[in-house]
């Protein structure tokens, strides 16, 4: 890789930036960014090339977010039901271009544990935040809701080894948040001669 190339994938990682879908403005990125992201996403490091990313895309975020908060409402006891987070569910979504259900799909190779496939998945996600980012997409990678709960699991048909990652919102933004590391990098390495 020369210098330019470097330069280059230097400025989208320390560009890519969280913004939350009520920061985006509702206009739709051509399917063929999504496709061309996901193709990226598909480029990440598996062991043994097991490969155990899995995407689901909705070109309409709202119907899924109508699903989501309809999940929470199906599966949340009345006493700890809240109104306002299934509204928030049901339209989260209303500014973003695409929603992005990420997944871990367990292989069936025994030899190769659980969280090394779940690693891979989620460079695989990374792949598309730095490929949106690269596009001028804003992205939010997102868990909250019933993402993480068994109901999200059998409403997408997964099976019991298999994991949602999380949600990705994706649109256009006239946002882009400050970066920020709270930790120096010299306290997160330690050389060894």
């Amino acid at each position: 890789m020369d210098s330019q190339e470097f330069s280059t994938i230097s400025n989208i990682i320390k560009s890519r930036r969280t913004v939350k879908p009520p920061a985006m403005n509702g206009q739709k990125i051509p399917n063929g960014h999504i496709a061309a992201m996901l193709e990226l996403a598909d480029w990440a490091p598996s062991h043994g090339l097991t490969e155990p990313w899995r995407f689901i895309v909705y070109e309409e975020p709202l119907a899924f977010c109508q699903k989501h908060a309809e999940l929470y409402k199906e599966h949340t006891a009345a006493e700890n039901f809240k109104e306002g987070t299934y509204n928030n569910l049901a339209t989260i979504g209303t500014n973003a271009s695409h929603v992005i259900i990420a997944v871990m799909k367990r292989g069936t190779n025994p030899n190769i544990p659980a969280f090394e496939e779940i690693e891979a998945a989620s460079a695989a996600v990374q792949n598309v935040l730095l490929a949106a980012t690269a596009l001028n997409v804003a992205s939010f990678w997102s868990t909250g809701g019933m993402t993480l709960k068994p109901a999200m699991k059998n409403f997408l048909e997964l099976g019991e080894e298999d994991a949602v990652l999380g949600l990705l919102y994706l649109g256009y933004s006239e946002q882009r948040p400050e970066g920020r590391r709270i930790t120096p990098i010299e306290d997160k390495v330690k050389w060894v001669k």
